[in-house]
C-alpha cells in the first residue's frame, strides 16, 4: 500500500481563495480552498451535523438548521476576500415555494415511506422500460419523480411555485436568484441525459408541471453573488460571487478523480458508495436497466453511468447501536476471517434506520450463513459484502458499456478505509488508488476555478489533484487461492 504523497508546491501567485458548501446526508461542511494552475489545498473552515426530524409521521431534513450551519462556516471562512462560492450536496430532494419566494414546508427526506408503491402505479402510464430508454434513469424509490407523484394532491404541492432541489434553494437563500443545477436535475428522472433537457413527455404524460423548475443551469455557470444581508451576517467582503458548480455532490466527486488514464473506474464511497465509469453518452438498453445502472450527466457533457450500492450507511446505522469506536472495529476486523458471511449490499432491507445489526443478523440466518456475533464480525461481514458489490458493479459497468477498466479509483470518506480499499482491490483484482477524501469539496472548487480561467479543462483539473493531494494505492493479492475465494465468494452472493 505504497503512500503517493505528493511533494510540496509552492503557491502559485495566481492561486484565488475559494469556499465550497458540501452537504451530505450525516453532516454538512464548509471548506476554504487555495486554487490556482499549481496550487490546491483545502481546509476545513467549519462542519455542522446534518440530523433529520420526524413530524406527524414523516421524514423531513432540517433545512433551517443546515442553511444557519452554511451561514456559520461562511463567517468562520474569514474576513478574507472569496473569489467565489459553490454548493453541492444530495441528490432527489427539494424544497417548494410560493409565489412570494417563502418555503412552503421543510423538504422530506429521501428515506421517507411515502413513495412506498409509487413507481408501480407510475409505470402503468409510462412502463419501467419505456421510461429508462428515456431518462436513463436506474429505478429507486425516493426518485424525484415518484416525490412528485406521492405530493400529488396535496395543498403544499398545488400552492408551489417554484421547486428547488437543495442545492438549489440554499443557492436562491444567499443569492436571491432562482435556478436548477443540470447534473442535479438529471438525477430526479425527469432528464434525458442524451439532449441534457427535460424529458417533456414523460413529464406530461405524468402530469409533472415542469414550469416548477427554474431554468437549468450547467457547472461554471454564474448563480448571482451573496445578498447584502448575508455579507453582514457573514462578514464578508462585497462582492461574493456565487458560481455554479456540479450541484449533485457525486457529480463533483467525480469531478475530482484523479486519475491519469482514461480506463478508470470510480467508487464515490460514503453513506452510499457509487461505483461506475465515466462515458460520453448514455446506456439505455434494456439489459442496462435490468442489471440496475442509471446514467446521470456530469461535468463537460459526460454521463456517470453508475450503481447506487447501500454504502458505508450499514456500518453508519450500526455504529448508532454500538459503543465500539471505528478504528478498534476495523482493527479487530481485519484478523476475523474473510467471506465467512456476506449481504447484498445492494438489498432495499437495509435502506431504512433502525437496528442494522440485527437486520444483517437475519440476512445472514435466512442464507444458511453463519450469523455474525460480535461488532467486529458484523462490520467484516459489511466490508465483505461492500467489496463484493463493488466488483459486480465494475464487472458489469464493463460489460454493459463495452468499456475495459485498469485501475479503480476510491473518492470520498471511504478513501480512508483501508480495509475497504484492499478488499476492494482483492474483489476486482484491479489496484485500487484511494483519495481524496474530500473529492466532493475539492470537485466543487476545482468547477470554481475552471470559471475563473485559473484551469482548462477536466484533464488538468485531474492532472492537478495527482499532483497535489494524498493518494494511497492498493494493489490486489497475488495469492490464487484467494482470489479463488473471491470468485466464488461472488457467485455465492448473485445465486
Amino acid at each position: 500500500m505504497p503512500n503517493l504523497n505528493p511533494a510540496p508546491r509552492t503557491r502559485s501567485r495566481s492561486h484565488h481563495r475559494f469556499a465550497a458548501i458540501d452537504l451530505g446526508a450525516s453532516s454538512g461542511r464548509v471548506m476554504v480552498a487555495h486554487a490556482g494552475p499549481d496550487t490546491l489545498d483545502l481546509r476545513e473552515a467549519h462542519r455542522f451535523t446534518n440530523r433529520p426530524v420526524r413530524t406527524a409521521g414523516t421524514l423531513h431534513w432540517d433545512i433551517l438548521s443546515l442553511y444557519a450551519g452554511v451561514l456559520d462556516g461562511l463567517r468562520a471562512a474569514g474576513s478574507a476576500p472569496l473569489t467565489s462560492i459553490g454548493i453541492d450536496g444530495w441528490a432527489v430532494d427539494y424544497g417548494l415555494l410560493d409565489a412570494d419566494g417563502n418555503l412552503l414546508g421543510n423538504p422530506v427526506h429521501y428515506r421517507d415511506t411515502r413513495t412506498e408503491g409509487i413507481a408501480a402505479r407510475a409505470w402503468k402510464t409510462v412502463p419501467a422500460t419505456e421510461l429508462y430508454a428515456t431518462t436513463g434513469v436506474q429505478y429507486a424509490p425516493f426518485n424525484t419523480l415518484y416525490q412528485l407523484l406521492a405530493a400529488r394532491g396535496s395543498a403544499q404541492l398545488a400552492a408551489a411555485k417554484h421547486l428547488l432541489l437543495v442545492p438549489d434553494l440554499l443557492t436562491y437563500w444567499l443569492t436571491g436568484e432562482l435556478g436548477t443545477e443540470l447534473t442535479n436535475a438529471s438525477t430526479t428522472q425527469l432528464i434525458d441525459p442524451g439532449t441534457g433537457d427535460w424529458s417533456r413527455e414523460v413529464a406530461s404524460r405524468l402530469g409533472i408541471d415542469l414550469g416548477l423548475f427554474p431554468p437549468l443551469r450547467r457547472p461554471g455557470d454564474p448563480a448571482g453573488h451573496l445578498l447584502p444581508q448575508i455579507l453582514d451576517d457573514t462578514n464578508l467582503t462585497s462582492p461574493v460571487p456565487v458560481t455554479t458548480v456540479a450541484s449533485h455532490d457525486t457529480a463533483s466527486a467525480v469531478a475530482a478523480v484523479p486519475a491519469t488514464t482514461e480506463n478508470f473506474a470510480y467508487i464515490c464511497t460514503g453513506t452510499w458508495s457509487l461505483a461506475g465509469l465515466e462515458l460520453t453518452a448514455p446506456v439505455r438498453t434494456e439489459e442496462s436497466r435490468e442489471a440496475n445502472f442509471t446514467n446521470e450527466l456530469g461535468i463537460d457533457g459526460t454521463v456517470r453511468y453508475l450503481r447506487n450500492i447501500m454504502g458505508l450507511w450499514l456500518l453508519q446505522e450500526c455504529l448508532r447501536t454500538w459503543s465500539t469506536d471505528l478504528e478498534t472495529l476495523l482493527r479487530e476486523a481485519a484478523g476475523i476471517p474473510a467471506l465467512r458471511s456476506l449481504v447484498d449490499a445492494a438489498d432495499p432491507a437495509f435502506l431504512a434506520p433502525g437496528d442494522m445489526p440485527q437486520r444483517i443478523a437475519r440476512a445472514c440466518a435466512a442464507t444458511g450463513q453463519p450469523v455474525p456475533g460480535t461488532p467486529a464480525e458484523t462490520t467484516r461481514c459489511i466490508l465483505d459484502s461492500l467489496a463484493l458489490a463493488h466488483r459486480r458493479a465494475i464487472e458489469d459497468a464493463q460489460r454493459l458499456a463495452d468499456r475495459s477498466v485498469d485501475v479503480v479509483h476510491v473518492v470520498g470518506g471511504g478513501a480512508r478505509n483501508a480495509l475497504l480499499c484492499q478488499l476492494t482491490a482483492d474483489a476486482c483484482g484491479l489496484p485500487v488508488v484511494a483519495g481524496p477524501a474530500e473529492a466532493a469539496a475539492l470537485g466543487n472548487v476545482l468547477v470554481q476555478a475552471r470559471a475563473q480561467g485559473l484551469i482548462r479543462d477536466r484533464h488538468e483539473m485531474r492532472a492537478l489533484l495527482a499532483r497535489t493531494q494524498q493518494l494511497t494505492r492498493y494493489e490486489p493479492t497475488g495469492d490464487p487461492a484467494r482470489r479463488t475465494a473471491w470468485d466464488e465468494a461472488a457467485r455465492r452472493v448473485t445465486a
